[in-house]
């Protein structure tokens, strides 16, 4: 505009009311600079930006400029094509990290989630062990570890007060028991005698279990006849019992600790006897020993969390501590030897032990609880 005021000649591809100029530009109100954009293309023009301003005053001509703006679009859409291959080549770059990296959470998580399934199940040597990083899965896995550790430290000192507490009073019961016996005969004296055993056998079962939580305990293997274990083990209980040898099995034997054996029938035999009801039968098949009452089953809580000690669930079965099943599971656990209880659809409870298979000469010892 500058140098057509002042020269009269246009430059710079200027225009004098080009015909093409976008029909909003033709009459401009005023004369200040106006701007529009045609998008139309024709032949090897492309879409194009107008700018336009009358010469002189109003009525004047209208001096109008073109630029093409199709070089322009071309370079955008080359860089719109490429964004979206460096987009693609970025995703395909970062999704395999992605995955990797959330599969390596998952795994530390993972491995942090079955070390408190174990715990929880009752395994306290469990840990996650050394974690890498410094972030939340770590913190978990510590917090994991310290609550492990805290809960040995409290089974520790459970089992060790429980232990002495069974151990200071075995003298002073000893002593009860042999003054009882220096009462005269009578109702009284017998009572008292009664109650004295039952205290000396709650303490002997306390003795045991602490044994068995220590790992003290160790069994002594022999090739013995099963069927004849079992019937030793029902007449030391005195109680009155059904048992069923299979003729097959009268001369089978099988490699365990006898007198370990025999602790476990008998107490199977007196807790379905003091908490089940008659007949009790107990059945010999294989190296399976299955012991049966008629009573009104075992309670739900025992079925589901297995034998606890002085926790015997539902009273329908009886009173008692709990340390009858308790030193089963631990005498069964010593032997490698498996316990399943169930209530039987026709009524009653079933305990069921299932001895492991040993080879004839086997020197291995049966895994300790």
């Amino acid at each position: 505009m500058d140098t057509y005021r002042r020269t009269k000649t246009l430059a710079d591809g200027a225009e004098l009311d080009p015909a093409e100029l976008p029909l909003a530009l033709r009459h401009p109100a005023d004369g200040e600079r106006h701007t529009a954009y045609d998008g139309r293309v024709e032949g090897n023009v492309g879409p194009s930006a107008w700018a336009a301003q009358r010469v002189d005053g109003p009525g004047s001509r209208v001096l109008a400029m073109q630029v093409n703006m199709g070089p322009e679009l071309y370079t955008l859409r080359r860089l719109d094509v490429t964004m979206a291959v460096a987009s693609l080549v970025g995703l395909a770059a970062a999704v395999p990290l992605a995955v990797y990296g959330a599969g390596l959470l998952a795994r530390r998580l993972r491995r942090v989630s079955e070390t408190a399934g174990r715990i929880s199940a009752g395994d306290l040597d469990a840990r996650t062990g050394p974690t890498k990083g410094r972030d939340e899965v770590a913190e978990i896995a510590a917090t994991v570890d310290r609550m492990a550790d805290s809960l040995g430290q409290l089974l520790c000192t459970e089992r060790q007060f429980t232990a002495d507490v069974a151990h200071e009073l075995r003298t002073p019961v000893g002593g009860l028991l042999a003054a009882a016996d220096l009462l005269p005969a009578g109702e009284t004296e017998d009572l008292l005698r009664a109650r004295v055993r039952d205290l000396r056998g709650l303490v002997e079962d306390l003795l045991e279990i602490s044994r068995l939580d220590a790992g003290a305990e160790q069994p002594v293997p022999a090739r013995v006849p099963l069927g004849a274990v079992v019937s030793e083990a029902l007449a030391r209980t005195g109680l009155r019992t059904e048992v069923t040898v299979a003729e097959r099995e009268a001369d089978r034997t099988v490699e365990t600790d006898p007198r370990r054996l025999e602790r476990i029938v008998s107490n199977l035999v007196v807790n379905a006897h003091r908490h089940g009801g008659l007949p009790v039968e107990v059945t010999v098949e294989g190296r399976t020993v299955v012991v049966r009452d008629h009573g009104p089953g075992f309670p739900a809580d025992l079925l589901l969390h297995g034998p606890r000690r002085f926790q015997t669930g539902a009273t329908e079965r009886g009173t008692g501590h709990g340390l009858g099943l308790t030193i089963v599971l631990g005498q069964a656990r010593l032997l490698g030897a498996e316990l399943h209880l169930e209530n039987p659809p026709d009524g009653g409870a079933v305990a069921t032990l299932s001895l492991p298979f040993r080879p004839s000469g086997s020197c291995g010892t049966a895994a300790s609880a």
